[in-house]
């Protein structure tokens, strides 16, 4: 499903990351893809609510602490870069849908990196 959100369209997603060697580029395009499969499920089931944006922003927190692994497995890590800048997107992800006075934080409190 396309995305149909302007401001996500025009975001270049984990920007930080793909301009530091340090981060494989191949596992950044897999955390890209899990940040623009949170925007389609966005789009698909309109939360009414921050508890129901929530839900959708931890199961995709809990994809990037599956990806941690990989990136630890290619001598890597999702270390401070990493963590900000994805929040930052997270955060960046429930602005451009309406949810302007969410805590980023909580956007991604599930998350163990």
């Amino acid at each position: 499903m396309p995305i149909d959100n302007e401001q996500i369209k025009s975001r270049v997603f984990l920007k930080e990351m793909y301009a530091d060697g340090y981060f494989p580029k191949h596992l950044v395009d897999k955390a890209k893809q899990i940040l623009l499969a949170l925007c389609e499920q966005i789009e698909e089931r309109e939360p009414e609510d921050e508890d129901a944006l929530y839900v959708l922003t931890h199961a995709a927190t809990d994809e990037f602490n599956e990806l941690a692994g990989e990136f630890e497995d290619a001598g890597s890590e999702i270390e401070t870069v990493a963590r900000e800048c994805i929040g930052d997107d997270f955060d960046c992800i429930a602005r451009a849908y309406g949810f302007g006075d969410v805590d980023t934080e909580e956007l991604i409190a599930t998350r163990d990196w």
